[in-house]
């Protein structure tokens, strides 16, 4: 398959993808909690219904990361997409389901709950679109395939400024929209409705990219200097499809980033669950109040990883932004155990601050490191491993808050604060 050439390929068609999928899942946020309690559920039924979308993106996410290799980034895109599109389809069938108990839970540990029909199938629903949700680990590389050095960072930070837009847009709509008649049922439809808008623009707009097979072999800590066999300049024809997951890892520093990755997203679904459920039990916030929040939580994050984030990265390197970011992430998450209106916004402007900051930076450290051939199979490990912390923050989170209440808080900083001091040792790196 032929390379596209670089500068010959435009990131808007990305963009539109990025902001219309990110629309489509932003825009059941501020109802879901109440959707998962009113069909039987409690906080852990929905962390464990979060991380579903996470434990078959586990297994799906590698194997599409690879093929994207192989056969195209447009194609797996192509494939992820209908998978999103079959998932809303099972979502919005979920809502005109009789609510049927199919079993009951009363227990000290888990907390009392009921698994209800629809219930049941909202988890099918999230179990099919993570199964082919390797949408985001194909993008990344589809960026990394295209950005020179130059202006890989700015890419990626117009790709989580267009994600951040669909967050603003999606939850200000789900407010609108879930204050009509129709209920939850609107929102989902739209979409439903916008997951065919992406597929029309995969298959119409967005060209196709490719890594090219002409690469160099992973350099192995220079051992062959040891032995005085070292090839100079030893370039070869790889063979994509041979290529194993575990061969990833052999690329320098790697291990390391992946660890990172690992805990941010520990942090930040520990989070993700206790929140929802903290603003409706413990703050008693309504579906609009919450798509507020997240509205204006993605706008903040839209200014930092535009206009911000170009500014930074003229006086700080990539590498000082992750350690610069992780220690303001990290002192939000303090400030959300409090219920003062004014400490919770103040807590959504760092964490804006700190997630724009170090989530662009330490994406583009992780692609300069994959190289080119093991592009879309770093991406696609990357997604593995945010899939298995996501998987544990989203399910320890609930059990979290069911314990503990507000003070799970505690728990995503000390993270992220572990995440801010392992950061330093990038700058060994950049030297």
């Amino acid at each position: 398959m032929t390379t596209v050439h670089r500068e010959r390929v435009s990131i808007l068609p990305l963009l539109l993808i990025n902001f219309v999928g990110t629309l489509g899942f932003s825009i059941v946020l501020p109802f879901l909690v109440f959707l998962v309690t009113d069909f039987g559920g409690n906080a852990l039924v929905y962390g464990i219904l979060s991380a579903t979308y996470p434990a078959f993106q586990l297994i799906g996410a590698p194997l599409l990361g690879r093929w994207s290799d192989v056969y195209g980034r447009r194609k797996i895109l192509l494939v992820s997409h209908i998978g999103t599109l079959a998932g809303w389809i099972i979502f919005l069938v979920a809502l005109f389901l009789p609510v049927n108990d199919l079993f009951n839970v009363n227990s000290a540990f888990m907390g009392t709950f009921v698994i209800t029909l629809p219930l049941a199938v909202l988890f099918l629903a999230r179990a099919v679109d993570g199964l082919t949700g390797g949408n985001v680990s194909v993008a990344d590389a589809y960026v990394a395939d295209i950005s020179s050095d130059e202006n890989r960072s700015r890419n990626f930070g117009k790709m989580g400024m267009a994600s951040n837009l669909g967050f603003v847009i999606g939850p200000a709509l789900a407010g609108i929209l879930g204050a009509t008649i129709y209920g939850e049922v609107l929102p989902v439809l739209v979409a439903l409705i916008l997951s065919l808008v992406v597929l029309v623009v995969i298959i119409f707009v967005l060209k196709e990219s490719k890594s090219s097979i002409i690469t160099q072999i992973p350099e192995k800590e220079n051992v062959g200097k040891v032995f005085a066999f070292e090839c100079k300049e030893c370039y070869k024809a790889a063979n994509p499809k041979r290529l194993k997951l575990r061969d990833v890892f052999k690329l320098k520093y790697i291990s390391f980033l992946l660890i990172l990755y690992f805990l941010i997203f520990i942090g930040f679904n520990i989070f993700y669950t206790a929140f929802p459920i903290h603003a409706v039990s413990g703050l008693g916030w309504t579906v609009t109040e919450m798509g507020v929040f997240y509205a204006v939580l993605s706008g903040i994050m839209i200014l930092v990883q535009g206009p911000v984030l170009r500014r930074a990265l003229k006086r700080f390197s990539e590498e000082k932004l992750v350690i610069i970011g992780s220690a303001v992430l990290g002192s939000n998450f303090v400030l959300f155990i409090s219920s003062e209106f004014s400490l919770i916004y103040l807590a959504a402007v760092l964490f804006a601050v700190g997630n724009g900051l170090m989530w662009p930076s330490i994406m583009s450290i992780l692609s300069k490191r994959a190289g080119t051939i093991y592009q879309g199979a770093v991406q696609g490990v990357a997604g593995s491993v945010t899939g298995v912390a996501s998987i544990i923050g989203l399910t320890t989170g609930g059990l979290l808050y069911n314990a503990f209440g507000g003070l799970t808080f505690l728990v995503s900083a000390g993270v992220i604060f572990a995440v801010f001091v392992l950061s330093f040792r990038l700058l060994r790196y950049k030297e």
